[in-house]
């Protein structure tokens, strides 16, 4: 799992380097998401512009990624693309999360 991470702005943006978080990643991703988020102090927008596909295993990845930062640390997703944005509609968890068109506009706010 390729992710890659760097300070921008008040917000640690770590970006998904992969086209699929699904099933056979998952474990990956949260085990990623522990390493790159661990000195994080404030607000982590995860980019997922690269990422074209996304099923339960992966949402549910990204739901305990947002966990185990826990409150203090919010986790933010940025750069849906329309197939990624759908399982986040589908599933209510535009509800859950803080989700930005686009990186740039993640960092701004």
């Amino acid at each position: 799992m390729n992710l890659s991470s760097k300070a921008e702005g008040d917000a640690l943006v770590v970006s998904v380097h992969e086209t699929r978080i699904d099933a056979s990643v998952a474990i990956q991703f949260k085990d990623r998401m522990r390493e790159e988020t661990d000195a994080a102090d404030g607000r982590v927008v995860l980019n997922l512009s690269e990422v074209d596909f996304i099923d339960s295993s992966g949402l549910g990845a990204i739901v305990a990624a947002m966990k185990q930062l826990g409150g203090k640390n919010p986790l933010e997703l940025a750069g849906l693309n329309e197939n990624v944005d759908k399982v986040f509609r589908l599933t209510r968890m535009d509800t859950v999360f803080r989700i930005h068109n686009s990186l740039d506009d993640a960092i701004v706010v």
